[in-house]
């Protein structure tokens, strides 16, 4: 497989690369694992979320305020 980067890209994965210690290989070969097991998670949790909107299982307005300043105090 043949990936035709912009010049500008092409350098800054190579200065990446060297400031890894790695190949601009494994650092591609990397990115792309991260971004194709990000997108198989994702897809993932929106079908879950989905079925459990179709079970009527939703969090009203309240608990979803109270999640927010857990997170969030202040």
């Amino acid at each position: 497989m043949e990936v035709n980067l912009s010049a500008e890209l092409e350098a800054k994965l190579k200065r990446k690369a060297a400031e890894q210690g790695r190949d601009s290989q494994s650092l591609v070969r990397e990115a792309v694992e991260r971004l194709v097991s990000y997108d198989e998670w994702f897809i993932n949790e929106v079908e879950k979320g989905l079925a459990a909107a179709e079970r009527g299982e939703f969090v009203d307005h309240e608990e979803v305020g109270k999640l927010i300043d857990g997170r969030f105090p202040g």
